[in-house]
């Protein structure tokens, strides 16, 4: 096995903690989010409620945003704040850096999620938080997760790498 690069172990190393700060589900398309202070999660479909669950060939089971990321799209936009439930996304996460998730596998309190990608802004962002607002979400969108391991996710519960998980015997990257 080749020796690590240090960059690659920058990549690897993840020592904060984040917080889940709000929890949403969307019933239906096009419905209004409903917020939740805790929600059950099953394997290969997502959040019980959700729309996106039952569809388990879906990268996009549960969808995250860092609460950090908020107030840059508010601003961007000449506002002080955004609502959570504006932007779509199923849980709002502080204190963790999103994107340094890639590749990895993450615990939110007992459960297990998987990164699987970039959660683009759709053009009903321009609709819902106005002109530029398509443009203000780019480069702050949230991620797209696949759940591998069941449980409940509540508000106040801890976010954090599975640096263990993703070295697991018969875990493939897709």
């Amino acid at each position: 096995m080749p020796e690590q690069t240090s960059l690659q172990i920058l990549f690897d190393t993840l020592p904060q903690t984040g917080r889940v700060e709000w929890i949403g589900i969307r019933p239906a398309r096009d419905e209004a989010m409903k917020t939740l202070q805790s929600v059950s999660v099953t394997p290969g479909k997502g959040l019980q409620g959700d729309r996106f669950n039952g569809r388990e060939t879906s990268k996009r089971q549960v969808t995250l945003i860092q609460k950090e990321h908020l107030l840059v799209i508010a601003s961007c936009l000449q506002r002080e704040s955004i609502e959570p439930e504006v932007f779509r996304r199923n849980i709002v996460v502080s204190g963790l850096n999103l994107l340094a998730l890639k590749g990895k596998r993450f615990r939110i309190g007992h459960v297990v999620l998987e990164y699987t990608g970039l959660c683009h802004p759709c053009s009903k962002m321009e609709t819902s938080l106005g002109p530029g607002g398509y443009n203000a979400m780019r480069g702050h969108e949230g991620i797209t997760t696949r759940v591998l391991e069941a449980g409940d996710i509540a508000l106040g519960d801890e976010v954090q790498a599975a640096d263990e998980l993703a070295n697991s015997p018969g875990h493939f990257w897709s």
